[in-house]
C-alpha cells in the first residue's frame, strides 16, 4: 500500500479565502452570517439567514471560452483546484496530463441557475434560456468536469455528489486510488453555490435558523438553545500525492491522510443515526492503524440540528469518552454542503500544524442530551497533536471519516 501526502490546500469560505484570513476570523469569533434581504421575495420561505463567500471573482486570464461552461458552483471547484496546485507547485506540471493525476469532486447539485432556465421551459415552455451549456453548468458532476478539462487531466474521475459529504468523499476516494496505486496524484474536495432553494430544502424540514434579525447569534451546535442550520457556500481543494513522489520532488507537505471510513445507515433519508456514524469512525481508525486515544481533535459535523448533534456527539462518546476537544467549523461558516468536508478538512490540518484549535461560536449552553464531551468554546485552544479525525454526515444516510497526521 501506498502513504498518501497532502501537498497543496486552497479554498474559499464565507470567512476568508486564505488561511491567515481564516485563521484570524475563527481567532477573534467573527463569524460570516448574514442576514439575506434579497430572500424576501419567496413567499412561506422562513429563514433569511445565509453565509456568502465575498470578494470572488474569476482572474482575469479566464478567457470567455474558459468560462462558458461553468457556473459559480464550476468556478469555486476550479479557482480552487488552481490555487491548490499552484500551492503544491505543480501548475502547469506535465504530470498533470500524463493520465497519473485524476479528480475527485462534488457538490449537492450543479449551478441553480442553469436548473432554472430547465424548469423555465418545463414551466413555460420556452427553450429560449437554454443554450448549448446550460445542461454542463446544471449537472451533479458540473465542478469535477471542468476541473479536468481546464487542467487537462486524463486520469480517472470521481463524481461525488453527496450532499454534505461530497467534499469529503472526494477526498477519502482520492486517498484511496493512490493508496492502491491507482493514481500517482489527485485533486480533491467540494464545492457549493448558496441559493435560496438550497436554504428552502432544509426549511420545509423545519431545520433552519430564523433568528433573520439576530444573525450574529447563529447557527448554535451542541447548544441547548439552537434553532437549526444556516446555508454557506464555498469551494475548497486538497492535491493528494502518493508520498515518495511527493518527497522524490521536494514537495511541502502539510500532511498525511492515515484514514477514512465511510458507509451508509440504511434506515432513513433524513434522520441520522448515531450507530452507523460511530461505526463510520471506527472503520477510519481501523484504517488508520491508530488507536482512538491518539487522536487528538474532532472537526465535528456540528450542523445546530437537533437530531443531528445529538446523534453525532453521542456516537462520538461511545469512542472517544468526555476528554476529546471538539469544535464545529459550521458555525462560522454555515453548512456549506458539498464544500464542507473539503474546507473542514483543510482548516483542521492548518490548525493542527499550528497546534492551535478554535472554538465553536455561539455556544454557550450545551445541550444535556448531546454527548458529554470537551467542547471548544468561547475562544480557541492550544493543543499538540500528532492525528486529527475530521467527520461529516449527510442526507441519505451517508457517512464519512478522515484521519490526518502530521509531518512537520
Amino acid at each position: 500500500m501506498k502513504r498518501v501526502a497532502v501537498t497543496g490546500m486552497a479554498g474559499f469560505s464565507p470567512i476568508g479565502n486564505d488561511w491567515q484570513t481564516i485563521h484570524n476570523n475563527l481567532k477573534t469569533m467573527k463569524t460570516g452570517i448574514t442576514k439575506m434581504s434579497e430572500w424576501d421575495k419567496y413567499e412561506g420561505l422562513n429563514t433569511r439567514l445565509g453565509a456568502p463567500v465575498l470578494d470572488f471573482e474569476m482572474p482575469e486570464h479566464y478567457s470567455r471560452k474558459d468560462l462558458r461552461s461553468m457556473g459559480r458552483v464550476a468556478q469555486f471547484g476550479v479557482r480552487s483546484t488552481e490555487l491548490a496546485l499552484k500551492d503544491a507547485n505543480l501548475l502547469g506540471n506535465p504530470l498533470l496530463t500524463s493520465g497519473s493525476v485524476g479528480v475527485a469532486y462534488g457538490s449537492s447539485a450543479g449551478d441553480t441557475g442553469a436548473i432554472a432556465d430547465f424548469g423555465n421551459m418545463l414551466l413555460n415552455y420556452s427553450c429560449l434560456k437554454l443554450n448549448a451549456n446550460s445542461y454542463i453548468k446544471m449537472m451533479a458532476h458540473t465542478s469535477p468536469v471542468n476541473i479536468g478539462i481546464y487542467f487537462g487531466l486524463q486520469g480517472r474521475v470521481y463524481t461525488t455528489s453527496s450532499a454534505c459529504t461530497s467534499g469529503s468523499q472526494g477526498i477519502g476516494y482520492a486517498y484511496e486510488a493512490i493508496k492502491h496505486g491507482q493514481q500517482i496524484a489527485m485533486i480533491a474536495g467540494g464545492c457549493e453555490r448558496l441559493c435560496a432553494s438550497e436554504a428552502a430544502v432544509f426549511d420545509t424540514l423545519y431545520a433552519t435558523s430564523t433568528r433573520n434579525d439576530e444573525a450574529h447569534l447563529s447557527p448554535k451546535p451542541f447548544d441547548l438553545n439552537r434553532d437549526g442550520l444556516i446555508i454557506g457556500e464555498g469551494g475548497g481543494t486538497l492535491i493528494l500525492e502518493e508520498f515518495e513522489h511527493a518527497k522524490s520532488r521536494g514537495a511541502k507537505i502539510y500532511a498525511e491522510v492515515v484514514g477514512f471510513g465511510t458507509n451508509s445507515d440504511g434506515i432513513h433519508i433524513t434522520q441520522p443515526s448515531s450507530a452507523t456514524m460511530e461505526t463510520a469512525m471506527r472503520l477510519s481508525l481501523d484504517d488508520s492503524g491508530i488507536s482512538s486515544s491518539e487522536i487528538g481533535y474532532i472537526s465535528a459535523h456540528g450542523t445546530a440540528t437537533e437530531r443531528g448533534d445529538i446523534a453525532e456527539s453521542k456516537a462520538t462518546f461511545s469512542i472517544f469518552g468526555d476528554t476529546l476537544p471538539i469544535s464545529s467549523f459550521k458555525s462560522f461558516t454555515g453548512h456549506t454542503l458539498g464544500a464542507c468536508g473539503a474546507l473542514e478538512a483543510w482548516t483542521s490540518i492548518e490548525m493542527m500544524n499550528e497546534g492551535w484549535f478554535h472554538a465553536t461560536a455561539n455556544l454557550d449552553i450545551i445541550d444535556p442530551a448531546c454527548g458529554d464531551l470537551d467542547y471548544i468554546v468561547e475562544e480557541g485552544r492550544y493543543i499538540e497533536t500528532e492525528y486529527v479525525m475530521s467527520n461529516n454526515f449527510a442526507f441519505g444516510g451517508i457517512n464519512t471519516s478522515l484521519i490526518f497526521k502530521r509531518c512537520s
